[in-house]
């Protein structure tokens, strides 16, 4: 069984500030980095550090190739990345003191997804496989429809959030991730519990995980709840906290673990990454928690 992540390759240009910049202000970076970057990426080597088969499917302009063979480094089957005439995409990524961050995304080589694309994709996929999602690629409705069509299992972080993921087939999810931000654009409401209910009163079958920065995280299903506390630890920078909670709570599941193991797991994970800086270079392996 192996995990197929159908996602963006990004560029990733990170500028460290004092703090984030207001409206008409101009700052000097105290410092500059270029790094491989994406959603789609940052998943796929979560995954693969914390143990599991994955292959990723995207596309990656000229400028990007090294993206590719970043991955393939992480022992990723890079076979399904198409090479594109579009720029690579890529994202500005200022980080503040506190290691906070605001990320500024351009679309690019992620965005020329197509139809045919997604069918030949596919193809290589079995049923029970899992396919995980993202929003910085175009055509994500049409992969989860067709990937169920498949037999196919989907899991789905949709990020960055968009008004229209309201209207997408998010039914046919089997497990949501999401963080608190985009909780409240898909219902409107702002408690983790209103949230929780409301996603699972729409979508009875899916299995949603939701988490809450310094809070930690919660998990809720038809039949269960549950949460799991934060670790404590100076944040350096948060930009793979997310998607290294993703790859590694998903493993756990796929590995048998339950829900309760696959929070802390990913708890343990994603606090360790955001003790270092950068975002997939801050993605700690299996052997390294605890």
């Amino acid at each position: 069984m192996k995990t197929l992540v159908f996602g963006s390759l990004n560029i990733d240009h990170v500028y460290h500030l004092p703090h984030v910049l207001r409206p008409g202000e101009t700052l000097p970076s105290l410092s500059y980095q270029r790094n491989s970057g994406g959603k789609g990426l940052n998943q796929a080597i979560a995954l693969a550090r914390a143990g599991q088969e994955v292959w990723f499917a995207g596309g990656v302009g000229a400028d990007g190739l090294f993206l590719s063979d970043a991955l393939a480094a992480e022992g990723v089957d890079v076979r399904l990345v198409r090479q594109t005439q579009t720029p690579t995409g890529h994202a500005v990524i200022y980080v503040d003191a506190q290691g906070g961050n605001s990320i500024v995304l351009y679309g690019g080589a992620n965005q020329c997804v197509t139809r045919e694309m997604i069918g030949q994709v596919l193809e290589k996929c079995s049923p029970g496989d899992l396919v995980l999602l993202q929003n910085e690629v175009n055509l994500v409705p049409d992969m989860i429809r067709a990937a169920r069509a498949k037999g196919l299992r989907v899991a789905l972080n949709p990020s960055p959030a968009a008004p229209e993921m309201r209207d997408w087939p998010l039914e046919m999810v089997d497990w949501l991730l999401l963080n608190e931000v985009e909780g409240h654009d898909l219902t409107g409401c702002t408690d983790p519990d209103d949230i929780l209910d409301t996603l699972l009163s729409r979508y009875p079958a899916c299995r949603v995980v939701l988490t809450l920065g310094s809070d930690g995280a919660a998990y809720a299903d038809a039949g269960q709840r549950m949460r799991q506390a934060a670790m404590q630890v100076e944040a350096v920078d948060t930009t793979a906290a997310g998607d290294t909670f993703t790859g590694y709570f998903l493993h756990t599941i796929l590995s048998g673990g339950t829900a309760e193991q696959a929070l802390l797991r990913a708890t343990q994970a994603s606090a360790i990454a955001v003790g270092r800086p950068g975002a997939s270079a801050s993605i700690p392996r299996a052997d390294e928690l605890p």
